[in-house]
């Protein structure tokens, strides 16, 4: 995604609420499953992480990796 199309789906997502939490179990098959579900339905979703903040970027990356979908971005700690 260009820096542009980034812009414009977190102004999208701003007023979403999470459709995924993620929890300190991480990502298991039924997550991955929720995700992919709802993605389907959606072409943009906002997930809540319940992890550390490094953590949280390696999650997004097998997110995208597994899934072959894009983070439009990462907020908070």
């Amino acid at each position: 995604l260009s820096s542009a199309q980034r812009k414009r789906l977190r102004g999208l997502a701003h007023d979403l609420d999470p459709t995924v939490m993620i929890g300190k179990q991480g990502l298991t098959d039924a997550v991955l499953g929720e995700i992919d579900q709802a993605l389907a339905l959606r072409e943009l979703i906002k997930a809540r992480f319940v992890v550390a903040r490094e953590e949280k970027k390696e999650l997004a990356a097998e997110i995208e990796s597994r899934l072959g979908c894009a983070c439009a971005g990462l907020v908070g700690h």
